[in-house]
């Protein structure tokens, strides 16, 4: 099964489970499976098991969103002789508290040198592993900055561009029960964002490619390109060509999509 983990994202096993090897790991997942959250659209519920992420993302081909692109991150680093640990983050706990805690999957790696976070589910965060480390970094793209915030949580905050804000974590094992509970939560609440809106992101090596609804951006450090797609059967076609997703039941979401849109933007388009 490994085998087939590391030609999906395209490269060679490595030969031990260094610094060296997780950084290539987390690269190469994040430039070949994108972060998307369709099967929420679609009505399919999804879970936090490891085995199931790895059915969608590596043998349907699929993409994911936290608890699936870290789940089977984790599975593979594991399979590698990595030391992992889940843990449950918070996105944006800043704003909203602990009732958060568990909406974000994260890794923590130990290495013989440092601790690590390992996140390939932020959607738009760092494409590489993190030393945890008070201080500003940058993965060759974007800037962020990782600050301990006291009772043994972290904080890191993302760039500019992204998203949202920040996302908060410990180095402690997560609850599983927690993780399960949010990932039912958001996918089934109203007011998810992921029951709101269909969300598409993939890193490039110089930046970002994001689907939010029919907005198309393209987003470097430098510039951002947008356009607004124009029907049910282009935003098929770029799920396929942009995202690498063979999803044509997404032509279904296309009413619900152009109402969010309206709703949103209004006479702005």
């Amino acid at each position: 099964m490994i085998e087939s983990y590391l030609a999906r994202i395209g490269i060679e096993r490595p030969r031990q489970a260094d610094l060296a090897a997780l950084r290539a790991i987390h690269r190469a997942h994040l430039l070949a499976i994108p972060y998307e959250n369709l099967d929420v659209q679609l009505g399919t519920r999804l879970t936090t098991s490891p085995s199931d992420a790895f059915e969608k993302l590596v043998r349907r081909k699929r993409g994911g969103w936290c608890y699936e692109m870290n789940g089977v991150l984790g599975w593979a680093l594991e399979q590698l002789g990595f030391k992992v640990t889940r843990g449950a983050g918070a996105v944006m706990r800043e704003v909203s508290g602990d009732q958060v805690i568990g909406n974000h999957l994260v890794l923590r790696v130990d290495l013989d040198e440092c601790v690590y976070l390992a996140d390939a589910g932020f959607g738009d965060g760092p494409i590489e592993p993190f030393a945890i480390a008070e201080r500003s970094f940058s993965d060759g793209r974007f800037e962020f900055a990782l600050s301990d915030i006291g009772n043994g949580w972290w904080r890191l905050h993302n760039h500019p561009l992204g998203a949202a804000k920040s996302f908060d974590f410990t180095l402690q094992r997560g609850s599983e029960d927690q993780l399960a509970r949010l990932c039912d939560f958001l996918q089934t609440a109203p007011v998810s964002p992921f029951v709101q809106n269909l969300v598409c992101q993939r890193h490039t090596t110089d930046g970002l490619v994001v689907l939010r609804g029919k907005v198309l951006r393209r987003i470097t450090p430098v510039e951002t390109k947008e356009r607004v797609l124009a029907s049910a059967d282009e935003l098929v076609s770029v799920l396929e060509s942009t995202f690498g997703l063979h999803v044509p039941e997404a032509v279904t979401l296309w009413p619900k999509i152009q109402e969010r849109h309206a709703a949103v933007f209004g006479d702005r388009g």
